[in-house]
């Protein structure tokens, strides 16, 4: 299991927390990302790999389900707005995840 990643900074009301994530071969990294509650997250997505089923990212307690072209970052925001476990992974019933733990 790999080390809990220190809680995020807190940020000035009205700004929002940029997260890049990569999609490669392991999946989604970094893998897990600690959020908190309330506070906006905007992802930035860059799928470097051709060479698994993670060619979208499906969060379906916040509706989303974008595509992730070759080689392009894509934003994806959305707000936590409950604690706790949040799994988001590719469309094929999330075979490779990826674990948002919500403060």
């Amino acid at each position: 299991k790999a080390p809990e990643s220190a809680p995020p900074p807190a940020l000035k009301p009205g700004e929002v927390r940029t997260i890049p994530l990569s999609v490669t071969e392991k999946g989604y990294e970094p893998s897990p990302v600690t959020l908190r509650q309330g506070e906006p997250v905007k992802l930035v997505l860059t799928r470097t790999t051709d060479k698994t089923c993670a060619t979208e990212i499906v969060l379906d307690e916040y509706h989303i389900n974008t595509p992730l072209p070759l080689n392009q970052p894509v934003e994806v925001s959305f707000t936590p707005t409950q604690t706790g476990q949040l799994v988001y992974g590719c469309a094929m019933g999330k075979m490779i995840r990826g674990v948002f733990l919500v403060e």
